[in-house]
């Protein structure tokens, strides 16, 4: 079947999409504070503001990184003593084995320095 108005399917789209935003906003605002800002446990809070600086870390504090094995770590190492430091997280991505997937688990939990 030929749609008439095709402008007008397009503008509803436009318009649904450009509105969800602001109805998520408008939903967040009213939840009850104990829901909307849910404080995480001190240990969770101290583990996670201690980033760890890639360009300094040994082994043993690399391996501690989510999905980061011996091997990994020393392929790490590896790349910052023959290439220099790393100079934006993002760069980790250049070693062998470091998927986009896996760094974007560690993004957060990293730093150069």
């Amino acid at each position: 079947m030929m749609n008439r108005w095709p402008g007008i399917s397009l503008a509803l789209f436009l318009a649904l999409i450009l509105s969800a935003p602001a109805c998520v906003k408008r939903a967040r605002a009213n939840l009850p504070p104990s829901q909307a800002s849910r404080e995480l446990p001190a240990s969770s809070n101290q583990k996670q503001s201690r980033k760890i600086n890639i360009n300094t870390a040994p082994l043993g504090e690399l391996e501690s990184l989510p999905g980061i094995g011996k091997a990994l770590a020393a392929r790490i190492i590896e790349h910052r003593e023959k290439y220099g430091p790393f100079r934006r997280v993002e760069h980790l991505i250049i070693v062998r084995g470091i998927s986009d997937k896996r760094f974007r688990t560690l993004r957060e939990l990293i730093t150069v320095e």
